[in-house]
């Protein structure tokens, strides 16, 4: 009887820890998602779209020319967080100068940068051919 009771008692302890289990297999965590952003030119307007955007830590942004390039992706290296800097700068293939993504010239080119250990934050960014023509945007990471 007394050894019945415990194998109850431990029947009734497992299960539950066995459902979440089974709870977070069924509901893993999304994939990294991968963003579009188009980098414009048209006439005197030179503009990213989205100019802002809300991703998750993990996620890419894909940056592709639609017109007038070259085009890039540059954040300011004074206003990113020492902590984020590293993380931001390892995301960013091909830079040109620190924190500066490679150009982007031709009609559908694109240029891809990953998000992984970045901060949750605010990073504002601009296009370093464009500066003049306020060719910027702002991409959150929550």
């Amino acid at each position: 009887m007394k050894k019945t009771l415990i194998t109850l008692l431990a029947v009734a302890i497992a299960a539950p820890a066995a459902a979440l289990a089974l709870r977070a297999q069924a509901d893993p965590a999304p994939p990294p998602a991968t963003h579009e952003v188009r980098m414009v030119m048209e006439g005197t307007s030179a503009r990213f779209e989205p100019a802002n955007l809300t991703i998750r830590g993990g996620d890419r942004i894909r940056f592709t020319t639609v017109s007038g390039g070259p085009h890039n992706v540059a954040f300011d290296p004074a206003r990113v967080a020492d902590a984020a800097r590293a993380r931001l700068s390892a995301g960013m293939p091909g830079q040109i100068q620190p924190l500066s993504g490679a150009l982007v010239i031709n009609a559908g080119d694109s240029y891809t940068m990953t998000f992984d250990g970045v901060p949750a934050g605010r990073y504002e960014y601009y296009c370093m051919p464009h500066m003049g023509m306020n060719m910027k945007g702002v991409i959150t990471v929550q």
